[in-house]
């Protein structure tokens, strides 16, 4: 049984000059009506997050491969599914990580509360703005952020990784390390795509990471696909070993 570790109140200070309590520039233009909507779909959002996660009970399994890459003096990609984003907003808070958000209609409001939790936002996904994303993803990274890649976002194939973590591994020599949150109790949305999860108040949830994976600036086509199917198949690994960790609990 791997041991585990309390870090819920380790934080980092923000890295840059993000500055997550302004409103972020959005790139499209939406209606009185969208903006009202947004409006108080962030503010209950946020709301929602930090009730409910201030009473989470939180264990870590693979901290070690975090520490490891903190000694190297590196900063981190950090890959995950989309069902974790709740739960994961709240653990990886006020550590100045960027992460990518969509620039459709939920991706607004999702920027929105994800910013007052201190994350700097990138706004582009895999079928819109991509390459100028990964761009400014790689900006950040060269000047010291971590970054967060939802792996199977924004629309799916639930629990299929996509390939832009490893571009980004490549092109600026930082690891990515996958990270799984499973909480003992939560709601299931089953009729989305990802099956959103929300963990009910007092949950406890087990956070595991997988460790680093490195691609070198000269990988070639077969050997991104080789680190592609090295990350899905770590990230499948973390996935059901912590889906089935409450149940060898009880």
């Amino acid at each position: 049984m791997p041991v585990l570790s309390d870090v819920s109140s380790a934080r980092e200070e923000p890295a840059g000059e993000d500055r997550p309590g302004e409103p972020p520039e959005s790139p499209r233009t939406f209606t009185l009506r969208q903006r009202f909507v947004i409006f108080l779909a962030t503010w209950v959002g946020y709301g929602l997050i930090a009730l409910i996660g201030t009473s989470h009970r939180w264990k870590v399994v693979g901290w070690e491969h975090w520490e490891g890459v903190r000694e190297r003096g590196h900063r981190i990609i950090y890959t995950h599914w989309h069902r974790c984003i709740f739960p994961g907003v709240w653990f990886w808070r006020k550590r100045g990580m960027v992460v990518m958000t969509s620039q459709n209609f939920d991706g607004e409001y999702i920027t929105r509360i994800i910013r007052l939790y201190g994350y700097g936002t990138a706004r582009g996904s895999t079928s819109r703005g991509a390459i100028r994303v990964m761009v400014e993803l790689i900006r950040h990274l060269r000047q010291g952020k971590d970054v967060v890649v939802t792996v199977d976002g924004p629309r799916g194939p639930r629990f299929v990784a996509q390939p832009g973590a490893v571009l980004l591994a490549k092109k600026t020599g930082q690891p990515m390390i996958g990270f799984h949150l499973s909480p003992e109790k939560c709601y299931t949305f089953r009729k989305s795509w990802d099956q959103f999860q929300v963990p009910y108040p007092f949950s406890r949830i087990v956070v595991l990471l997988t460790p680093p994976i490195y691609v070198t600036a000269e990988a070639d086509e077969a050997e991104m696909e080789r680190k592609l199917q090295e990350m899905q198949a770590a990230m499948d690994r973390i996935r059901e070993e912590g889906d089935s960790w409450w149940d060898k609990k009880r």
